[in-house]
């Protein structure tokens, strides 16, 4: 059987063989060296050649009835963005240096969350790599990159990629990527990558023309919903995953609003892409974690503790933390920030209790739709827990940081509670050293599609429109990808380097104290009273770890520590704790 395998395959005896599903094709070629090359078309959808001449770093292109010319869907490399021709890739020839990196246990992740092109002033790969060793100084353990399959244009965040096997041309070559991966594993960093299965991008994206059976007559908020019901469809997404943790050697995976991938009948894609992740583990002896992004909140989709994965997922972003503290400490009640405004020291309670906050209740944000399953049964490192992320800052109409919303003493009470919770958490780029530099959305369409996007934006920040005018940045502008660039100067300055210091001591407290007892550690008791928050957890080594806080403007009453339970952080002295102090201890057995 002639194997049917998406992008190109370089053959041993050199030579490369080009495939393409085009089950609506009557004809396809490959265009290369001035030359067009007909494929033979098989009985199903197949079109499959062998070039003797072509061989890593040719270009190509594919066209359909000899009318359309396309990239290859599955391009390993597009240099020239979307509307140029693809390169050969051999993946095979990159020499990596940290070759016998195998990855880090879960409950070992501390994540920073960050965008290629606005992370250094230069914007690419390579230039991340002199910036690693302030994550490792920092404390930080993994770096999660946000999307990078190619999109359409120069500047955007990923979320509209359409070759999802091709790493955007715009930060650098595949090679400047992995360069990045081995820089990190040298230094003992993970590195996640953000995937988008649910939706193609809107510009760029050629598959309606020639592999309909791509889409169903779903929608999704993007556009059509894919199909993965069709086999061939499904197998497109999975070997993406497999590419980017294979070939670039990824130690995780992030799926984007996976609530969005409509998906019916069993097993589910999230189910048949875990399995295949769990097989490629286990084959390589790697450590490899899946992560969700599930509005849903489908607690049994979770297992971080099953290694490798056998059909489910180490954790989810747990927006339900995130929101609980948004609306705390800034007092803001639109859109789903309604859910919570009513006792947010409450939701945040039942988050660190028991993981989500929202297990089956009613949902006014969502008419009253009831969201979410019993989450309490699963271990703590179920959730990944953040106070910022490109989301929830980008999608504001200023995309202004917390920094600039709330107060530093509440903001340092928070962040000791998200950094030594026995959850997984989450920093975005710059919030260790309190940025204040805005993360606005940006894009670079073209056309008629610009212009949806600014109506659009215009439409959903009406209101802020009509408060701010002007000086809401408009997404299309190239100025508001710059004014996105993190500002690594503020980093050395003294409030930078105060924020710097509070977060190194707090990871320094979760790496030697709570991190070795994480693994098998469980949900206890969590309280919220007048301000107070209480909340214990049991650890793997028969520990209780204990979290006393005062998140509000008046001081509350607490006992002094037992002379003989370790305080991690705070003063076990105090009969009052004053506004906005959080105390942790550890009791041993």
């Amino acid at each position: 059987m002639t194997s049917r395998t998406f992008g190109t395959t370089l053959l041993e005896d050199g030579g490369t063989r080009f495939h393409l599903w085009a089950p609506s094709a009557r004809q396809v070629e490959v265009l290369l060296d001035g030359r067009a090359h007909v494929l033979a078309m098989l009985d199903d959808g197949w079109f499959l050649l062998d070039i003797p001449a072509a061989h890593a770093g040719t270009r190509y292109a594919f066209r359909i009835d000899g009318e359309l010319e396309v990239p290859d869907p599955a391009a390993a490399f597009q240099p020239d963005g979307i509307p140029g021709t693809s390169e050969v890739i051999d993946h095979t020839a990159f020499r990596w240096q940290a070759d016998e990196w195998r990855g880090r246990p879960w409950h070992e992740t501390v994540l920073l969350e960050a965008h290629v092109g606005t992370f250094t002033p230069e914007g690419t790969y390579r230039a991340m790599i002199d910036k690693l060793d302030h994550l490792v100084a920092t404390g930080l353990t993994a770096l999660e990159l946000m999307p990078l399959a190619e999109f359409a244009g120069r500047r955007g965040w990923g979320y509209d990629g359409v070759l999802w096997y091709a790493p955007t041309h715009n930060y650098g070559r595949p090679e400047d990527l992995k360069a990045l991966v081995d820089a990190a594993h040298q230094r003992g960093l993970m590195v996640f990558l953000d995937v988008v299965y649910n939706h193609f991008g809107p510009e760029g994206n050629y598959l309606h023309r020639y592999a309909p059976a791509f889409f169903s007559d779903a929608h999704t908020p993007w556009g059509n919903a894919i199909n993965y019901r069709a086999p061939e469809v499904r197998r497109f997404a999975i070997g993406s995953a497999l590419q980017w943790l294979r070939d670039y050697r990824f130690d995780g995976l992030r799926l984007d609003a996976v609530h969005a991938i409509t998906d019916p009948g069993e097993p589910s894609l999230l189910h048949d892409l875990s399995i295949e992740v769990g097989k490629l583990a286990a084959q390589t002896g790697r450590h490899i974690h899946l992560v969700l992004e599930n509005d849903d909140n489908i607690a049994t989709l979770l297992d971080p503790e099953t290694d490798p994965a056998k059909g489910r997922y180490r954790a989810q972003w747990n927006d339900d933390y995130h929101h609980a503290w948004h609306t705390l400490l800034t007092h803001e009640s639109h859109g789903y920030y309604r859910d919570y405004v009513d006792a947010p020291v409450r939701h945040l309670a039942r988050v660190l209790g028991s993981g989500f906050a929202y297990q089956g209740q009613s949902s006014a944000h969502r008419e009253g739709r009831a969201r979410g399953q019993s989450s309490g049964a699963l271990p703590p490192i179920a959730f990944v827990n953040f106070l910022q992320n490109h989301d929830q800052i980008g999608n504001r109409a200023l995309g202004d940081r917390l920094e600039s919303l709330t107060s530093e003493r509440s903001i340092e009470a928070a962040l000791a509670i998200t950094l030594l919770a026995p959850t997984i958490p989450m920093l975005f780029m710059g919030e260790e050293w309190g940025e204040l530099a805005p993360f606005p959305y940006f894009c670079d369409f073209s056309g008629e599609l610009a212009t949806a996007v600014r109506e659009g934006r215009r439409r959903e920040f009406a209101e802020a429109y009509a408060k701010y005018g002007n000086d809401i940045p408009d997404p299309l502008a190239v100025p508001t990808f710059e004014m996105a660039v993190l500002n690594w100067d503020a980093r050395d300055r003294e409030t930078g380097q105060r924020r710097i210091d509070l977060v190194h001591r707090l990871l320094d407290i979760r790496r030697r104290e709570i991190v070795p007892r994480l693994d098998g550690a469980r949900f206890g008791d969590a309280l919220a009273k007048d301000g107070g928050l209480r909340a214990s957890w049991s650890l793997q080594d028969g520990a209780t770890l204990k979290l006393l806080a005062n998140l509000s403007a008046d001081p509350v009453s607490a006992e002094p520590v037992d002379t003989t339970s370790a305080v991690l952080w705070g003063d076990g002295t105090l009969t009052s704790l004053e506004p906005w102090s959080v105390r942790w201890v550890l009791e041993q057995v």
